[in-house]
């Protein structure tokens, strides 16, 4: 199930579960959709992995599975994440 993270790791927008910007990678990374395809040029800055947007939950299966509350602190390291990005820049997701 998925958690459905309140908020983007990268810039601390509010990710609500309806929202058409959540982007995750496949551990549930949550960004936005601007920091996901732009800062971060679609590689996970924890796992490599590339994003997708995130699944939304309908309001009967909130009712039954509740969104996650608390944010999932992460700090994006700039300069560490361009020397984990050169790595993986020229490597498609599915050959990463």
């Amino acid at each position: 199930m998925l958690e459905l993270r309140p908020s983007c790791e990268g810039c601390g927008k509010s990710l609500p579960p309806n929202a058409s910007d959540a982007m995750i990678c496949t551990y549930e990374c949550t960004f936005c959709e601007v920091c996901a395809l732009t800062r971060l040029r679609n590689v996970c800055p924890n796992c490599g992995g590339n994003f997708q947007h995130r699944p939304i939950r309908t309001r009967a299966q909130l009712q039954k599975h509740p969104a996650r509350i608390e944010p999932h602190v992460g700090a994006l390291d700039e300069a560490s994440h361009a020397r984990f990005f050169e790595r993986y820049s020229d490597t498609p997701p599915n050959e990463r």
